[in-house]
């Protein structure tokens, strides 16, 4: 179909649902329906449209790898939280803290264990501060930024063993897909890594605020806490008992046991797993040792690495007597935690393609070509991702609803694809981390005992610099890498 500005209408209504109903599926769905009958206006018609597209890019295989993926991966994770691994992981490190710079490194370096998803690294990391922070006098809002400073924004830079990887390689093959760009989506998000600023920018913050000024300027709450604690003639230290540390929101039941190689086991399994397979896939293809990485299928060796791992991981369970009707009750309920990203990203697919097969690629070409300055393209669609994700309060909702546009734009333009790549993985970022719809930022404060509008309110100020300074380098850049 020839592009005209009808196009454009699926993703237009997208965007203001998704921000009145603060979910993102609602204005994917109500999209894709307009979508639909816009290819095919009659009632009948219209739903048939809707279904065929919502099959036919459910089933393809990439697609529908990346769903096993995530939804085989959620279930492992959550047989580390019934078998002990978390528990365990939290009382091995809990109680060989002694002051706040120790308790800081401890939560920058618990990264490396718990950087597959920022929701099992908050649940596994924020309890453990929770119970420390009165006896190494620090505030529950320093702790809570520097754990999100140490979680998505960390997370979107690791290419491998994390539940990110699948849906941020998706995404962007969907959008190159339709702009005719044939180069594999992986190795496009690889070398888009280095241009998601804003990550690098508020780590930066983190560790600033870590081990150098107390976050918001404030007098230590700890502080404070412990000398109420004198005053009312209790030891300090009594105000971390052993029941604390087995306080974790979502993350294992009190009867669990205490195992934490139940959870580093799985891990390093996982990311040795795709490390080797990746080369193995890949080596006979290139002539050299990294050449061989980027040669390798990404997606299915990510798959067949997180494969490997629940059967030997269910292995290494049973060895230990846990049941086998627990174990297989606890992967499903882990995996059903991912069914409303699933649906999001089916709905996106679904979307995207019906946009396409309307001529939203031909219409942009048409509209931008020449009027757009490649300078501007990045920074704006870092600003107006920001926006929307900072509403939506939604990373993957931000990203699956921005990247056909701007990949489209940049193409169109003679834009840096991977800038603008980079630039909408940013903005989704910043949604994650500023937003008090985030469900990170919801977990942490229901951990912590914070409010979340106050706490919100309070972090928002370094993540409106943080935005601004990445702003500024995509302008930068944009000059640069033309």
């Amino acid at each position: 179909m020839e592009g005209s500005w009808i196009a454009l209408l699926p993703f237009l209504v997208v965007i203001p649902i998704s921000i009145v109903t603060k979910q993102v599926q609602p204005g994917l769905l109500v999209g894709l329906i307009l979508g639909s009958y816009l290819k095919q206006p009659d009632i009948l018609g219209g739903v048939k449209t809707l279904i065929g597209y919502i099959v036919d890019n459910m089933v393809k295989q990439n697609n529908i790898r990346i769903i096993i993926f995530l939804y085989v991966f959620a279930g492992l994770i959550s047989l580390t939280k019934l078998t002990g691994g978390i528990k365990g992981f939290v009382n091995l490190v809990g109680h060989k803290v002694k002051t706040k710079g120790s308790a800081m490194l401890l939560t920058w370096l618990s990264t490396i264990g718990t950087f597959s998803d920022p929701d099992f690294r908050i649940v596994t990391i924020a309890p453990i501060m929770k119970a420390l922070r009165q006896r190494l006098q620090i505030s529950k809002q320093e702790i809570g930024f520097v754990i999100e400073a140490t979680s998505n924004p960390v997370v979107v830079l690791i290419p491998v063993a994390t539940a990110f990887v699948g849906y941020m390689v998706s995404v962007t093959g969907t959008a190159l897909q339709h702009v005719g760009i044939k180069e594999e989506p992986y190795i496009i998000y690889i070398k888009s890594i280095p241009f998601n600023f804003f990550s690098y920018v508020i780590i930066a913050l983190g560790i600033y605020y870590s081990f150098f000024r107390d976050f918001g300027g404030k007098k230590r709450e700890g502080k404070q806490e412990a000398s109420n604690a004198r005053a009312n003639g209790q030891d300090p230290n009594s105000l971390q008992g052993e029941e604390d540390l087995e306080e974790c929101y979502r993350a294992f039941e009190k009867d669990t046991p205490s195992k934490p190689w139940n959870l580093i086991l799985p891990l390093i399994s996982v990311l040795v797993g795709t490390i080797f397979l990746s080369w193995w896939d890949g080596h006979l293809k290139s002539s050299s040792f990294m050449g061989a990485f980027l040669k390798a299928d990404a997606l299915g060796v990510m798959l067949e690495a997180v494969f490997i791992s629940l059967f030997l991981s269910l292995i290494f369970y049973l060895c230990q007597h846990f049941s086998v009707a627990k174990l297989v009750t606890h992967f499903v309920k882990g995996g059903n935690e991912l069914v409303s990203v699933i649906i999001m990203l089916t709905l996106i697919w679904a979307l995207s393609a019906v946009s396409e097969d309307l001529g939203f690629s031909k219409y942009i070409a048409a509209q931008v070509a020449g009027r757009v300055p490649h300078t501007f393209i990045a920074p704006v669609i870092f600003l107006l991702g920001g926006l929307i994700s900072y509403f939506i309060g939604s990373s993957w909702g931000t990203w699956g609803l921005l990247m056909p546009l701007g990949v489209t734009l940049a193409q169109q333009s003679g834009g840096n694809i991977l800038l603008v790549i980079g630039a909408v993985f940013a903005s989704g970022t910043f949604g994650a981390f500023a937003s008090p719809l985030s469900d990170n930022t919801v977990t942490l404060c229901t951990i912590l005992d914070l409010p979340v509008m106050e706490y919100s309110r309070l972090k928002l100020k370094p993540a409106l610099l943080a935005a601004a300074i990445t702003t500024v380098l995509f302008g930068v850049a944009a000059m640069l890498f033309h």
